[in-house]
């Protein structure tokens, strides 16, 4: 109930106070919050499992962002950032589409 109810208030937050994002971090905010879906939808899954741990949650959390945006901020550097971009988001969605088929399987107990 907590976390749903975080989620209501940031979401309110946000409209209210409609943050701007500074234009050297646009290209980095889509794939950090891709990196941050694919921990969130891990940590489910694990829960489901009834494996799932705090601290690797966290460090998947904060890894995936980081990790996820040196490989843009790389490709930005080298001038393929869109490639390396579309590499990144193909990855990491294969990895939600996983988490989400389990989380899935695991509900409807098939």
């Amino acid at each position: 109930m907590i976390p749903i109810l975080g989620l209501v208030i940031g979401i309110a937050i946000g409209l209210v106070v409609s943050p701007e994002v500074p234009l050297w971090l646009q290209p980095y905010l889509p794939i950090a919050v891709i990196a941050a879906l694919d921990a969130v939808f891990g940590a489910t899954r694990a829960a489901l499992e009834g494996i799932f741990n705090d601290r690797v949650f966290v460090i998947s959390f904060l890894s995936n962002v980081v990790v996820a945006a040196l490989i843009v901020f790389l490709g930005n550097q080298l001038g393929v950032g869109a490639q390396l971009s579309t590499g990144v988001v193909v990855v990491l969605g294969l990895r939600i589409f996983s988490n989400v088929a389990a989380i899935r399987r695991h509900l409807l107990g098939a």
